[in-house]
């Protein structure tokens, strides 16, 4: 603890002592991977997902008894450079494990093998490939997965962000993908995504390739009790207060959103010395500190959502949560246009990730732009 100057851990991978909860959740992971399972993970983004996976990754069981890679594609468009993070990826993990580990991945992967570097200070195959270097990227993609299965320990592989495999231009991605998965008995597969609804079609839809071909694993918020426990706990690790009330405004603020709320303790943290008691006024402060430090960022944004989007986005944002868009009250309370513009509209903020839909409610993506929207909406 002695190194640790903040334990509300906003970066990298969370030390077990300042994980919160998520008890049920990563017993349910450990035992579904531990038992031959693929597992689909599903939550709004920044609840935790990835926090959990590397949670799970750290446990001693699967640890040792597996390599364990973690991907994301929520940047990737297309197939090639899915192939290509996907590598990455499986390339990094093994770096720390020793040059026989990596030179055995690169010769696996013989369509593109020659096309790595060689580390000037030890010799040892470095990954300076380029994205156009894939020239068959579905070859490439067998090479990879054909390594997964014959490495010389079980692996788990993590993809986050799934559903983006679904915007690809490539037909039949879903397909290829599961004609490699399915027959693989050497490694796991934990498919996580945010966009519910996707992930859902994709994995219990009798018409879609992965069908029924996983667990799927739903991660809620955390409950109440158990964050303000937790936050207690590590104010008073480090000798500093916290007023509960405060705790209960920040919850209830993001609505249990797992990463709106310990940056919001991050921040307040840091700004509580030692014998001192973190308030309201803290919490403002540190809320007015990480909305300004955004604010650059959020007027680029709202620079590029067209004129027709941005009334529907601020409307979603007035109401937290919001529900029959396209309803008369909704449009007359907002002074939206007609039906099917703001249909449109919800498709466009949708597929740009601007806003999330769950069980037909609707809100800003982004708790913390829904808060500095609210701010200028507000002065107007």
């Amino acid at each position: 603890m002695a190194n640790v100057r903040n334990p509300f851990v906003v970066m990298g991978k969370i030390p077990a002592t300042y994980f919160c909860d998520r008890e049920v959740e990563s017993q349910k992971l450990i035992h579904a991977l531990s038992n031959g399972n693929n597992v689909v993970l599903i939550s709004p983004r920044r609840m935790g997902k990835t926090g959990l996976i590397h949670f799970c990754y750290d446990n001693e069981a699967i640890k040792n008894e597996y390599f364990t890679f973690f991907v994301d594609i929520l940047h990737t468009s297309n197939l090639k450079e899915f192939t290509y993070n996907l590598g990455r990826s499986i390339y990094k993990e093994l770096v720390p494990k020793g040059k026989r580990l990596v030179k055995g991945f690169i010769q696996a992967l013989k369509s593109i093998s020659g096309k790595f570097s060689i580390d000037s200070l030890d010799g040892s195959p470095a990954f300076g490939l380029e994205l156009g270097d894939i020239a068959n990227p579905e070859l490439t993609l067998e090479e990879i997965f054909n390594y997964l299965e014959t490495a010389s320990k079980p692996c788990i592989m993590s993809i986050d962000e799934f559903q983006q495999i679904t915007h690809y231009p490539e037909k039949n991605i879903e397909a290829l993908l599961r004609s490699h998965i399915q027959n693989m008995q050497n490694c796991r597969f934990v498919f996580a995504g945010s966009e519910r609804s996707i992930m859902q079609e994709m994995f219990t839809s009798s018409a879609k390739p992965f069908y029924q071909s996983a667990d799927i694993l739903e991660l809620k918020e955390i409950p109440f009790e158990t964050y303000r426990t937790f936050v207690i706990r590590l104010f008073n690790e480090f000798q500093r207060n916290v007023n509960q009330y405060v705790i209960e405004y920040v919850y209830n603020l993001f609505k249990g959103h797992t990463f709106y709320m310990q940056k919001v303790f991050n921040e307040a943290f840091s700004y509580t010395a030692k014998g001192k008691t973190c308030d309201m006024s803290i919490v403002n402060d540190s809320i007015e500190f990480i909305l300004n430090d955004k604010e650059t960022t959020y007027k680029e944004i709202l620079s590029g959502i067209s004129e027709k989007q941005k009334p529907l986005l601020y409307a979603i944002a007035q109401e937290g949560t919001a529900t029959g868009l396209t309803s008369m009250a909704f449009s007359k309370k907002h002074n939206l246009p007609s039906a099917s513009s703001v249909q449109s509209a919800v498709k466009q903020l949708l597929m740009q990730g601007y806003i999330t839909e769950i069980h037909q409610e609707y809100s800003v993506t982004d708790k913390f732009f829904a808060l500095w929207i609210n701010r200028i909406y507000n002065e107007k």
